[in-house]
């Protein structure tokens, strides 16, 4: 499969620069076509242009400036997600990415009437997201409700590929992790990788 893993961490000696090149390293001896979008690398700009947003119901949507990004988001199979959780959320870096890339005429259409958003990724039939917090997991899970796989599976992947498997591996507590734990989840990250097909 074409595949695109997309890392948002500012450090390259990260928990989530690790798991990225593992993600990139199965998928690979697997015999996929990787890609990898390293936002912080490329200096990616998550900010919203005036003209984006001032042309987001416009017919053509002015996407020039994330042509590159947009371009490697329709090919795509298969995503890898690679980031940390910060404040129960997105950095600012991936969610500047879903709001810039998953736009109008790329990932869904608006419909006539301004109702349900019309998907557009249909080539798109695996999502792994794959990230690091620092809180334990039952706040995450009980407390926050797991606000960002909420997001991910039902208001962005859900809604531009709904036809697409979309999967999650969080691990918690990742500032005290010890060489043993990391090695246990990049296992499961590695498992999960190898259940898609070539």
């Amino acid at each position: 499969m074409h595949c695109l893993v997309v890392k948002a961490h500012p450090l390259s000696e990260s928990l989530c620069s690790f798991l990225t090149q593992r993600a990139v390293t199965t998928l690979q001896a697997a015999g996929h076509q990787v890609v990898l979008e390293d936002l912080y690398a490329e200096k990616f700009d998550a900010a919203l242009t005036p003209v984006e947003r001032a042309e987001h119901y416009e017919n053509p949507y002015p996407v020039d400036a994330v042509a590159a990004q947009a371009g490697r988001l329709v090919a795509a199979e298969a995503i890898v997600l690679v980031f940390p959780t910060w404040w129960f959320g997105f950095p600012a870096i991936l969610k500047g990415w879903f709001d810039r890339v998953w736009c109008p005429g790329v990932a869904y259409e608006h419909a006539e009437d301004l109702g349900p958003l019309k998907p557009k990724l249909g080539n798109l039939r695996h999502t792994l997201a794959v990230t690091s917090l620092g809180a334990p997991w039952w706040v995450d899970r009980l407390v926050m409700r797991q606000p960002v796989k909420r997001v991910l599976k039902t208001g962005i992947v859900g809604v531009c590929a709904p036809q697409c498997r979309f999967e999650m591996l969080a691990i918690h507590k990742s500032e005290k992790l010890s060489k043993k734990q990391v090695e246990r989840f990049a296992g499961r990250v590695e498992q999960a990788l190898s259940a898609w097909p070539v």
